[in-house]
C-alpha cells in the first residue's frame, strides 16, 4: 500500500503534455458534428450557394467588374468564407454552452487535461468544421462559377487563421453564455453583422473614407479579404498586415480563452 500511494499521488501529473487525452477530446468533438453532418457541415454549404444562386440571378450580368474579376467571381470566396467563420464560432460556442446547460461540462473539467490542452483540442475541431466546409464549397462552387485557386499557401493560412480566431472566440461566447438567448445575442448583433459588413459582397474602395478606415480595423474584413485574394490574386487591404493582424489576434484571443478556462469563468461554483 505504502508503495502505491508513493507512485501516485493525486494531482501529479506524469508527463507534460497528455496527447493521448488532447485526441479523445478531439475526436469526440469531430464526432459530435460529424454525427449531425446535415445541420453542420451541408446546411452552411446549401445557405452560401443560395446567396449565390439568388444575387447571381437578382444583379445578372449587369454589375460591373469588382478588383479587376466580375462580381459572381467575387463574391463566390466571400461567401464561403463568410460561412468558414461563422461554422467555426458555432462550434466551439455550442460546444462549451450544451455542455453547461445540460450538465456534462463536469465530465471536460475532471478530465486529465490542461486548460491549454482542453482550449486547442476544441478549437482544432472548430477548425476541421471549418476545413470540410471550405472543401465542399469549393468544389459545389466550381460547377456554377468559374472558381481557381490561385494561391493555395495563402488559401490555408488564412482559413486556418481565421477558424482559429473564431474557434477561440466561441470558446469565450460558450463560457460567458448562460442559456442559447445569450449565444443568439452574440451572433445576431456581432458575429453577423460584422461578417456582412467585411467586403463580403462589395469592395471597401466604395466606401466613403471614415467607413473605408473603419473597415480596416475589422479582423472580419482582413479574413474574407485575405481569403479572396487566394482565389481572385487582388485584395483591397494589405495581405501582409492582415497576416501580422489576424495572427496577434490569434494569440490574444486564444489566451483570453486559455485564463477564463483556467480559473473556471462560469463553469466553477
Amino acid at each position: 500500500m505504502s508503495e502505491i500511494e508513493t507512485k501516485y499521488q493525486i494531482g501529479v501529473r506524469r508527463f507534460k503534455i497528455n496527447w493521448i487525452g488532447i485526441y479523445a477530446l478531439y475526436c469526440k468533438e469531430t464526432l459530435r458534428f460529424l454525427s449531425v453532418y446535415g445541420q453542420t457541415i451541408i446546411g452552411p454549404v446549401v445557405t452560401a450557394l443560395l446567396f449565390l444562386v439568388v444575387l447571381s440571378l437578382a444583379i445578372g450580368n449587369e454589375r460591373p467588374s469588382v478588383l479587376g474579376v466580375n462580381f459572381i467571381s467575387f463574391l463566390a470566396p466571400g461567401l464561403i468564407a463568410m460561412q468558414v467563420i461563422s461554422q467555426s464560432f458555432a462550434h466551439s460556442s455550442s460546444s462549451i454552452l450544451m455542455g453547461k446547460v445540460m450538465g456534462n461540462i463536469v465530465d471536460l473539467i475532471g478530465a486529465p487535461l490542461s486548460s491549454l490542452e482542453v482550449t486547442f483540442s476544441i478549437i482544432a475541431a472548430s477548425i476541421t468544421r471549418s476545413i470540410i466546409i471550405c472543401i465542399i464549397s469549393i468544389t459545389v462552387f466550381s460547377f456554377i462559377v468559374p472558381i481557381e485557386i490561385k494561391n493555395l499557401s495563402i488559401l490555408v493560412l488564412f482559413l486556418i487563421l481565421s477558424s482559429f480566431i473564431l474557434g477561440a472566440a466561441g470558446f469565450i461566447a460558450g463560457l460567458w453564455a448562460e442559456k442559447f438567448d445569450h449565444m443568439a445575442t452574440v451572433t445576431n448583433f456581432f458575429i453577423v453583422p460584422l461578417s456582412f459588413l467585411s467586403g463580403t459582397f462589395y469592395s471597401v474602395e466604395k466606401l466613403p473614407y471614415i467607413l473605408k478606415k473603419l473597415s480596416y480595423y475589422n479582423p472580419f474584413f482582413h479574413m474574407i479579404d485575405g481569403f479572396r485574394y487566394a482565389f481572385i490574386g487582388s485584395s483591397d487591404g494589405s495581405i501582409l498586415y492582415g497576416i501580422l493582424y489576424l495572427t496577434i489576434l490569434s494569440v490574444i484571443i486564444w489566451y483570453v480563452a486559455f485564463i477564463l478556462y483556467k480559473i473556471g469563468y462560469k463553469i466553477k461554483s
